[in-house]
């Protein structure tokens, strides 16, 4: 029965050897103030061990405020990761909490990797399929790139490079008047998509 209170012993002993200059040793990150005071103390006899030198003195000074600060940043330190013990804490706690009433509400719904919940009631929801804005995004680049020919011919027109009836421009306009009937259609089922966005 003697034996643990031997161990104990022994491992005060072990701590009291590290001493103060087993702070030394330690990570930076695991240091905690009464580490800043042994590293003072050790400091501070190799200080008086120097002597009395003026310049000693000054450089006394200095470590002092040097250990001041390293003590400042230790225990805000060790404030932070306290703080961040609780906030996990809590965050376990709720996280457990909404467990529990998660599966006292019912089985959870399995929806798989392509499928989602929306809120109807959310006004930033999804309203359009990825098919509906693909269609719309290339009607878009198309105009888009219908235009920037049109701003071209433009610039010719305005330049003097083309003469008004010779362009190509002439020949687009005769090309129009010419129904066709997979163009009236592809226009009535662009016309119609964005019709159909535009009123949900």
């Amino acid at each position: 029965m003697e034996e643990p209170p031997l161990r104990e012993e022994e491992e005060e002993e072990e701590e009291d050897e590290a001493g103060p200059e087993g702070a030394l040793g330690k990570s930076p990150l695991q240091l905690t103030a009464e580490d800043v005071y042994d590293i003072s103390y050790v400091m501070g006899r190799e200080l008086m061990a120097l002597g009395s030198d003026p310049r000693v003195t000054q450089l006394q000074f200095k470590i002092v405020r040097v250990l001041e600060m390293l003590e400042t940043l230790v225990n805000e330190g060790n404030l932070t990761v306290e703080e961040l013990r609780l906030e996990r804490d809590n965050l376990r706690k709720e996280l457990e909490g909404l467990r529990r009433e998660g599966s006292a509400a019912g089985p959870e719904v399995n929806l798989g990797p392509d499928k989602m919940v929306v809120d109807l009631t959310d006004p930033n929801r999804p309203r359009f399929t990825l098919q509906e804005l693909r269609d719309v995004l290339q009607e878009r680049n198309k105009l888009k790139s219908q235009l920037l020919v049109v701003q071209e011919e433009l610039q010719c027109y305005k330049s003097g490079l083309i003469p008004p009836r010779e362009g190509p421009g002439a020949r687009r306009e005769k090309e129009a008047f010419v129904p066709r009937g997979s163009n009236a259609n592809s226009n009535k089922e662009e016309k119609t998509i964005i019709r159909k966005l535009c009123s949900t």
